[in-house]
């Protein structure tokens, strides 16, 4: 009985959301998380809400939408936790423009480094690659039969029709071809036409994929590479402007010899480019940039200093409080100028995280930490988490180094008791040493294997090998013990 109430709530609140039943609720948003991502229930929870209110935004009236402003966020945790990861597969699920930054790279105007507006241009090309992917696929079926067409000319050439010709020649031509009977130049024609059609069902077969044909080819870089080179980040876009129009200029074709299967893929690349709309591709673009934009900035901890913010000390340093003067335009809403056009940063959501080892949160400028109101905080691994990373996640380290030994013929497996010594030992050694995160497990795994990969397929001759709890202490114990070797091994 409770099983029909709750599919009859379920049912109603589809009925009653303006958004469709196949976007991802929060709790779904999680769930998928989980499948990569081992603990940090808060962060996931903080960017499953961010991801879900874009999606509500879209569905408000006209006379609030522009109105509700992204909750950005501040991720606060050590090297190796997932904050990156979370961003990351946060995007690839809502399908939406993504960019990674470190903040340290880029200065105030006037000094070496980056202009801060070149990751909102680099959001756009990122915007503009993923449409034109989808517009593609679209189109590729289309492409696909005007390929044939192209291939079936260069195969066999149509036979022009004599009364066309006669028309386009005038009289003379007309006197010339009337020696030729009606009769016979349509027999010609119906020849072709029957071969022709007998070719595409060898080109659809696949039987004539290896053949060889001569084609003409536009030459991939028709004006070279273009590169400026400059102390500022503007000379940065200078050359991508340099580039696009040289890129523009008319491509020269050279004669080569290449396979059919070869040929197909270089004539649907020019049909697919024929057949997308370019304007409408860039309009698609700026939209989604505008709309559902993501910008992962790494490393603000390192742009934050006792000295800003509400600590004291010297005063503004040009290479951290200046990069944060810069930031917050973009962060708080700009118009950004890009090859593409203007795009407005406003709904663009910025994801922050750092380590925060030195300096904290609150050393941020006042202005850049109250355009970051959300705030979660990432908790270290424990020897439990780094046990769930080794097994869990569908991109398990220990699943992927099974699937690089299996490219040997060699079935790679681990007893249980050797996942938990590993585990064991990474937490020990990120208690000791440093916190690195689950990058440690990297470190491990590469030195307990490290002999088995080198010595295979020459000395380890056999199909099945198994890592036991034994063997992991005889490689590592000794290693993790002492304090002065795992420093610089583990």
């Amino acid at each position: 009985m409770t099983i029909h109430s709750d599919t009859e709530a379920a049912a109603r609140t589809e009925e009653k959301s303006a958004i469709a039943g196949h976007n991802l609720t929060p709790n779904q948003i999680v769930e998928v998380l989980d499948k990569y991502i081992i603990g940090q229930k808060d962060a996931k929870k903080s960017v499953a809400i961010a991801l879900r209110n874009r999606l509500r935004r879209q569905h408000v009236g006209d006379e609030l939408r522009d109105e509700i402003m992204p909750n950005n966020i501040i991720m606060i945790g050590p090297t190796g936790v997932g904050k990156t990861e979370i961003a990351r597969r946060l995007a690839k699920l809502a399908k939406a423009p993504f960019v990674k930054v470190e903040a340290s790279k880029f200065t105030e105007v006037g000094y070496v480094g980056r202009d801060v507006e070149s990751m909102i241009r680099d959001l756009v090309d990122q915007s503009v690659a993923m449409v034109r992917s989808e517009k593609s696929e679209e189109v590729k079926e289309k492409a696909a039969v005007l390929v044939e067409e192209r291939l079936l000319d260069i195969l066999l050439p149509p036979v022009s029709s004599s009364r066309g010709r006669r028309d386009e020649e005038g009289e003379e031509g007309a006197d010339s071809t009337a020696m030729v009977p009606a009769d016979e130049n349509d027999l010609s024609e119906e020849i072709n036409r029957r071969s022709r059609e007998k070719m595409l069902e060898r080109l659809r077969s696949g039987r004539m994929e290896d053949r060889q044909i001569e084609m003409d080819i536009a030459s991939e870089n028709p004006g070279g590479m273009m590169q400026i080179f400059g102390p500022l980040g503007q000379m940065e876009e200078i050359g991508n402007i340099m580039q696009d129009l040289m890129s523009g200029l008319p491509r020269k074709r050279k004669k080569r010899r290449v396979t059919i299967s070869e040929a197909r893929r270089i004539l649907e690349q020019e049909e697919v480019q024929k057949l997308i709309d370019m304007d409408a591709v860039v309009k698609e673009a700026i939209s989604k940039v505008e709309q559902s934009g993501i910008v992962f900035i790494d490393e603000i901890d390192k742009i934050a200093a006792p000295s800003t913010g509400s600590g004291s000390g010297k005063g503004p340093d040009v290479s951290r409080e200046g990069v944060q003067r810069d930031l917050l335009p973009i962060v708080e809403g700009s118009n950004v100028a890009t090859k593409y056009g203007s795009v407005k940063t406003d709904h663009v959501l910025f994801i922050a995280s750092g380590a925060f080892h030195v300096a904290k949160p609150s050393d941020l400028i006042p202005e850049l930490q109250g355009r970051f109101p959300i705030r979660v905080e990432l908790k270290s691994l424990t020897e439990e988490d780094f046990y769930k990373i080794l097994t869990q996640p569908q991109n398990a380290l220990i699943k992927q180094y099974k699937a690089l030994l299996g490219t040997e013929g060699v079935d790679l497996d681990f007893t249980d008791g050797a996942i938990l010594e590993i585990a064991r030992i990474a937490a020990r050694v990120n208690e000791s040493v440093e916190n690195i995160g689950a990058r440690r497990l990297h470190t491990i795994m590469t030195n307990l294997l490290e002999e088995l990969m080198f010595n295979i397929p020459e000395s380890v001759t056999d199909d099945q090998v198994m890592i036991d709890e034994t063997m992991v202490r005889e490689k590592l114990s000794a290693v993790a013990s002492d304090r002065d070797l795992s420093q610089y091994i583990l």
